[in-house]
């Protein structure tokens, strides 16, 4: 029987309105009942992905920007994977030459140098991840949600390599224009030791240290836990899902993942709209996966 179930949040355990539905909750809640862990591993920093879990009443341990940093259920830094700075200048010298517009994730928030970027960015990925909202719509939930959140915006972004308090956990680029642009991006970040890139969305490309991969930072907590990957369940829909879904020794992947996604993982369930993570959760408790 499973112990542990880590979910991705954006298009998996998010719904339309970027919440956690009732029925989500119910299962997750079910989950705890019979003594199974729930968490998430997510893309998102803490800040941004805490709300959602607190407006559903989940307490949980949290994996995020794809495991760079890793809490306890009560908020406690449980252990960080950074990018060296000079490391970073070179990512960030390679987006700027390929116009990409990034934002980077560190031990002191989130920077960013252009607020109006940042919505159009996000609005751009919830309309991806749920195409059936109009774009005019994606524009004001982004607006909304980014407003709720602790964003820093600053007027050079490379001034917080000068600070010796700061630590990069993580580089988001975005593009408009997708994989046109970005898979090449990618494929020159690549050639930089150390790093992985992945993406959450066809429009953004999610640069970390190779130390910090969801699927490390499952592994990491299944083993302070006692506890094997066959007893570990994980549930995704996209890219930076990969590695916690190969891992695994039950994995979901999500109606609406990626093609590609869905080859690595062991089962498919419904959409995040149809509220795939509960549907998993209680076909893996109710077939003792």
């Amino acid at each position: 029987m499973i112990k542990l179930i880590a979910s991705d949040m954006d298009g998996t355990l998010l719904d339309s309105k970027m919440g956690i539905s009732k029925d989500n909750a119910s299962a997750i809640r079910e989950a705890e009942r019979l003594g199974i862990e729930f968490m998430v591993a997510t893309g998102r920093a803490y800040t941004e992905a805490k709300p959602a879990l607190d407006e559903a009443g989940i307490e949980c341990a949290m994996i995020t920007l794809n495991g760079a940093k890793v809490f306890d259920k009560a908020g406690n830094s449980l252990f960080t994977a950074g990018i060296e700075k000079k490391t970073t200048a070179e990512i960030m010298d390679i987006l700027d030459a390929n116009q990409v517009y990034f934002e980077v994730s560190t031990n002191k928030g989130i920077f960013s140098e252009h607020q109006e970027k940042r919505i159009e960015n996000f609005a751009a990925h919830i309309a991806t991840t749920m195409p059936h909202l109009t774009y005019k719509v994606a524009i004001a939930m982004a607006a909304a949600h980014l407003s709720l959140l602790d964003i820093n915006y600053i007027d050079d972004i490379r001034a917080l390599l000068q600070q010796d308090d700061i630590e990069i956990l993580k580089i988001i680029g975005f593009s408009m224009e997708g994989p046109n642009v970005l898979a090449p991006t990618s494929a020159q970040i690549r050639q930089i030791p150390d790093l992985v890139v992945t993406s959450s969305a066809q429009n953004n490309i999610e640069v970390n240290h190779k130390n910090a991969q969801k699927g490390i930072a499952v592994a990491h907590v299944a083993k302070d836990r006692g506890i094997s990957e066959k007893e570990v369940m994980t549930i995704g829909d996209n890219f930076n899902d990969v590695s916690m879904l190969q891992w695994a020794g039950v994995s979901f992947a999500m109606g609406n993942a990626e093609l590609e996604v869905k080859d690595h993982a062991k089962y498919v369930t419904s959409t995040n709209l149809e509220n795939g993570v509960g549907e998993a959760i209680l076909r893996a408790i109710r077939e003792d996966l």
